[in-house]
């Protein structure tokens, strides 16, 4: 007979972004608990990186492979895609026709790319929110400008923290392809942002925004602000009433919740996130986090962080007979890098720019890294992400 000790709590986890696996690191140590880590990625992509990634940085720089963090832990592993919920037999289903049983479920899946119906963005626009993206997006510079030259336009649609940062990168990367390919131009790169606000960053104190649209300038961008995106086009973008020829055009601007949620009928906002109590669950023994849920500060790195120990931590509360404690939101400290050497920062109700910016920009990649890993292996991560290199998508560079 069975005693109780021998009883596991089953937790399944799914999501392979900063909630999913930081909840199963915190779990791992649970001695009550079967952990199991459900993604349909094998690598845990590190969004922060993305925009380096898409402007010279190496692919490992801005991805670790997931069974990798796991090493050493008690955590299995499934790669899958959760596709149905079963609440009645309490079972996950994945696409490859596993049925998971829990006790415990920790959904955690992130945003995916929403282009709000904009006739040809999905089909001529370009994306970083992935290395894949990042990559396609980085050859596709290198062959039209080996090819044609440099593009009338270079046009990110978004004022967030991603389009804000690619525009930065973007002007000194083109650059330094120009130079790889020998390349000279006659013309003058522009590169523009197309914001429907009426301001960058618009969550963003004033300061901060006003702060970030004179660095741009400075760099040389052209920032649109008000501007609406109403369709794309093989060679051009209508941008309001505006529109710009341009063979790149970069899609930052919209996110909107994993489909998963609406498929399997879990409560939603106006705003498409989950409805979540007191202790970040949906439904008795459910509990979402990070981009999914309807908290104050969903859809930052740091709020899934913050997330997951806290569910971890009641979890583990909960298996040793203790009663949970309530959620506290907490506010992520921004930092967004704006061109070399230089940043801008909200910490509280602190706000700064320039050098120190992008000083605390890096030693924040280093903490975020090793939210996943040992120091030792956050401190290689954290290196190779500051490393450039284009040989890996450009056949002129790998010679150099």
């Amino acid at each position: 007979m069975q005693s109780m000790s021998d009883i596991q709590t089953r937790i399944v986890i799914v999501g392979g972004g900063f909630g999913g696996i930081k909840a199963a690191l915190e779990l791992a140590a649970c001695d009550g608990c079967a952990v199991t880590l459900v993604s349909d990625h094998a690598h845990f992509r590190y969004y922060p990186g993305l925009y380096h990634a898409a402007t010279g940085g190496k692919r490992a720089g801005s991805r670790i492979r997931i069974e990798d963090i796991l090493q050493g832990t008690r955590v299995q592993f499934v790669r899958a895609k959760a596709t149905k919920l079963d609440r009645t037999h309490k079972q996950l289903h994945t696409d490859d026709g596993q049925k998971l049983p829990f006790d415990q479920l920790i959904l955690a899946l992130g945003n995916v790319t929403n282009y709000f119906g904009i006739p040809g963005l999905a089909e001529y626009s370009y994306g970083i929110k992935s290395t894949e993206e990042a990559e396609r997006f980085k050859k596709h510079l290198h062959e039209q400008i080996s090819t044609d030259g440099p593009d009338l336009n270079y046009v990110i649609v978004g004022g967030g923290p991603t389009g804000i940062e690619l525009a930065g990168a973007l002007p000194g990367y083109l650059q330094h392809i120009m130079q790889r390919h020998g390349v000279q131009s006659k013309r003058k790169l522009h590169i523009e942002i197309v914001e429907a606000a009426p301001a960058l960053l618009p969550r963003s104190p004033k300061k901060v925004s006003a702060a970030v649209l004179k660095r741009l300038q400075r760099l040389g961008v052209k920032v649109m602000i008000g501007v609406t995106v109403k369709g794309e086009t093989p060679d051009m973008l209508m941008a309001g009433d505006h529109p710009l020829k341009s063979h790149t055009v970069v899609w930052t601007a919209g996110v909107t919740n994993h489909p998963f949620f609406k498929e399997n009928n879990f409560k939603l906002t106006d705003r498409g996130r989950v409805e979540v109590d007191e202790y970040l669950q949906a439904e008795p023994d459910i509990f979402v986090l990070g981009d999914n849920a309807n908290t104050p500060f969903s859809g930052m790195a740091q709020t899934a962080l913050h997330d997951a120990k806290f569910v971890a931590g009641n979890l583990q509360r909960m298996v040793a007979g203790q009663m949970p404690e309530s959620y506290t939101p907490k506010q992520p400290v921004s930092v967004i890098p704006v061109g070399p050497h230089w940043a801008a920062v909200q910490w509280g109700k602190a706000t700064f720019a320039g050098f120190w910016g992008w000083v605390l920009h890096l030693f924040a990649d280093l903490i975020a890294f090793h939210d996943l890993e040992s120091w030792a292996k956050a401190s290689g991560q954290w290196i190779t992400s500051m490393e450039a290199s284009d040989a890996e998508i450009c056949p002129t560079c790998t010679k150099k």
